[in-house]
This record gives structure tokens, C-alpha cells and sequence, in this order.
């Protein structure tokens, strides 16, 4: 297989993926907003880290979940951690999985790191369960 076909397909199975994880209706409304300029992004982070990274075997997007949690979160990248927590319906990560990973970012990254991102979470978690009511 030629690069570009390598390519065009690790693109196919990250633009999948992506749907399974984040779900149809964000990745929809998100590409409805591409443009001209961020399109070379969008294609890189749906081959890269879509098609490289969250497709790979080893973890299971459950286990994946749970650490990119943990790292936007001690990063301070609050709206992806948002979206993340938002996506654990799709990939499995319980709200106690979620509890453990701010544990270990309160060790490891911070405590100021953890508290930020256990505010955002518990916000998600409640607009979640007015919204099941």
C-alpha cells in the first residue's frame, strides 16, 4: 500500500473512531464548522490522534478515556476534559474511573490541577442527571 493510502485509511478508521468515541452529534456539528483554515488540523488530529493513537489495540477505549481525562485535566485544557467526560458514555470510563483519574492527577499534577477539572466534571455530571430525570 502507497503512503497516501496508508494515510487515507488510518484517516477512515480515526474519522470512525472519533463518531464511536465523541459520538454523531458532535462530530457532525463540529465538521459543519470546518473551514478552509482549520481543515489541514481537523485532518491531522482525525488521522493522528484518532487514527494512530485511540485506534491502536492494546487499551481499550475505556482505558484511553480515562487518561486523556487525567492529562487535559492537569494540563488545565478544561473545555477538552469537558468533552471528554461528556464522551464516557461511549467509551465506558465510570464516574468512578473518573474519580480515580482525579486522584492521580491530584498526586502527580497537582492538587489546584484536580480541583479545577472536579468542578467542571461535577457540573457534566449534573446537567447528566437532570437531564435523565
Amino acid at each position: 500500500m502507497t503512503k497516501t493510502g496508508q494515510r487515507l485509511e488510518r484517516y477512515k478508521t480515526g474519522a470512525a473512531t472519533r463518531r464511536a468515541v465523541l459520538g454523531d452529534k458532535h462530530v457532525s456539528q463540529s465538521d459543519k464548522g470546518k473551514t478552509e483554515f482549520d481543515a489541514p488540523f481537523q485532518d491531522l488530529i482525525t488521522e493522528g490522534a484518532w487514527g494512530q493513537v485511540w485506534s491502536r489495540p492494546h487499551w481499550s477505549k475505556r482505558e484511553r478515556s480515562m487518561v486523556t481525562i487525567a492529562l487535559l485535566a492537569a494540563l488545565g485544557h478544561h473545555e477538552e476534559c469537558a468533552m471528554h467526560v461528556r464522551a464516557t458514555k461511549n467509551t465506558g470510563a465510570s464516574r468512578e474511573d473518573i474519580c480515580e483519574a482525579m486522584l492521580h492527577v491530584a498526586i502527580y499534577a497537582g492538587v489546584p490541577a484536580a480541583n479545577s477539572a472536579i468542578k467542571i466534571i461535577k457540573k457534566i455530571f449534573e446537567e447528566e442527571d437532570t437531564a435523565e430525570s
